[in-house]
Parts: C-alpha cells; structure tokens; sequence
C-alpha cells in the first residue's frame, strides 16, 4: 500500500490535500449503490470491518467543522493557531483557541452514529468479529459512546504534551488552567491573548513544570508513525470498510479507502454529499450519519443464529 511507502520514508503529515477535481466521468465504473439491504448481507458476513471516520460524524453532534459553512478554518487562519511555528511563535493565543474548543466540546454529547459504532464494535466482538474505528477526529466523543478500540489519527483534544520532558498525558479539566478560566473564542484580528507564559498549562511530572501543548496532530507535523503502521495493517486484512462523514480530500485519511477499494474489498460510504472517491466506492449512502448508520449497523437476522 501506498501507506507503506510513506510510513517508511517518515513524511506523513497532516494537511495535504488530494486534488477535488471530479473524475467521475473519466472512470468506466457504475454509480455506487444505494441497496441497504446489499450492504447489509454483506455486513453480516464480514469478520474484520474497518470504519473510518471524520468531522461529519461529530458536526452531528453540533460540532464545528473545519472547511464548511461555519467551519474554523472559515473565520481564523490555520497557520496562526494549528502549527507548530505559531506555538513557538504565540503560545498564549493558541492555548485560547484550543481551550475555547475544549470548553465546546465539554457541551456536547455523542450522536446516533457515534453510538451505533460503539454497540456494533461491542456486538460483534462478542461474536468472535473485529470493528475497528479509525478517525480524523480529536473530540473523543467515540470514546465516550463507548467505543474502544479507537484509532485516533491527530491526537485529541483532551491530551497534553510536554514541551520539555515529553510526557503525554490525559488532560480533561475545565478550565485547563486558572488563566484561561472564562476565556471565550479568540478575536480572529487580535494577535496575542495576553497570558504571560508561566501562566499557561504547565507539566505536573516532579521537578519538570515545562510548558504543555496539546497533543494534538498540527499542520506540518507526522503523524504517530505507530498508528500509521496499525492502521496499515488494519486496512490490510480488512474484509469491510466503512467511510463516515469524511470529505475524502485531506491526506493520509482520504487515500485509506481507496486502496482497499482497489483491492476488492467493499467499501461503504456514508455522507451528506459526493466525494472525490465516491465512485471508486461499492455503496454511497446519502443524508445525515446518524440517521443512516444506526440503520446500516443494526444487528443481522443472521446474527440470532
């Protein structure tokens, strides 16, 4: 797999984008099918099944995206706040920003689609069959509906990084630090939030106090090299994939599909729209994900058997 070459050569990194110039009319390939009931004999004999996922699952949930209507990437610039030069650069006004969407997330809970991954994965592990979730997603809300074997492809909001000892750690207290307490979203024109730096999250490891980041994945950084290759291997011995509210256009998430489609294995896509490999795909479904997984995910007759 393309994956492979990659992941050897240690240039994953987050925010490469796949050309959206739509193919679909140099492809000599049928429209992807919308049969429920296809997919399902399907699901119900698959024993290892694959589920990718991204920021349509959560947006579900009222969770901004990044690029649509609304997104973040609409009203502030990535390089000022998602970078790791803009850390270095203004660490007080990056923290503002991820401990706005931290205090966002705390508002939220999972949706339909959420849960129904989390009952399938429990379902079916019962049974002897093997559901593991891949997202794009930092907001642990498949976490918290229950899911557990999750592959979190940038990080998660709810981490922390040292910038000296490197130590990761769960980090899930509101406010993270008594100098954000209150702290709303940062105005896109102001440069600095004015927090002194030894003021911001700072390591609780003995004797260390160096200053944390969030553990999160950041344009221009590589991602975990450790789940890139669990995630490869996954995708490897697959005998299902599902695509969920994913725009199949960022890199290295928007080329997994693909090639397991290119494989033979089925490959199901759930989204409100087309996407740039929708025709490379067996099934599309269209409409919101948590109306149309939970139905795609119920338990098979077969599985009373």
């Amino acid at each position: 797999m393309l994956i492979r070459h990659l992941y050897c050569r240690a240039t994953v990194t987050r925010g490469l984008f796949v050309p959206t110039k739509n193919t679909w009319g140099n492809q000599d390939m049928s429209r992807p099918s919308s049969d429920l009931a296809a997919f399902r004999d399907i699901f119900s004999k698959a024993k290892h099944v694959v589920i990718l996922t991204g920021a349509g699952v959560s947006a579900e949930s009222g969770v901004p995206t990044f690029r649509g209507a609304g997104g973040y990437w609409r009203k502030w610039q990535a390089q000022q706040l998602a970078t790791p030069e803009a850390f270095s650069r203004n660490p007080s006004r990056v923290w503002e920003f991820y401990h706005y969407r931290r205090e966002v997330m705390l508002t939220k809970t999972p949706n339909p689609a959420h849960q129904a991954i989390a009952e399938c994965q429990e379902r079916l592990c019962r049974k002897g069959r093997k559901v593991t979730l891949v997202t794009q997603n930092i907001d642990e809300l498949h976490r918290r509906a229950g899911s557990k074997d999750v592959l979190e492809l940038h990080g998660s909001l709810f981490k922390t990084r040292c910038m000296s000892c490197g130590h990761v750690s769960a980090n899930h207290k509101s406010p993270i630090c008594a100098a954000l307490e209150g702290k709303g979203a940062p105005d896109p024109n102001t440069d600095d939030a004015k927090i002194p730096v030894n003021d911001l999250p700072r390591c609780q490891e003995a004797d260390c106090r160096g200053l944390l980041r969030p553990a999160v994945v950041w344009f221009g950084e590589s991602l975990d090299s450790d789940i890139l290759q669990r995630v490869e291997e996954e995708l490897d011995s697959c005998d299902l994939c599902l695509v969920v509210g994913t725009s199949s256009i960022v890199y290295p998430a928007a080329m997994f599909a693909p090639q397991v489609a290119a494989r033979g294995v089925p490959v199901a896509e759930f989204n409100m729209e087309h996407t740039p490999a929708t025709m490379e795909f067996q099934f599309h479904f269209h409409g919101p994900c948590g109306t149309t997984l939970p139905a795609a995910l119920a338990p098979h007759l077969s599985e009373a058997k």
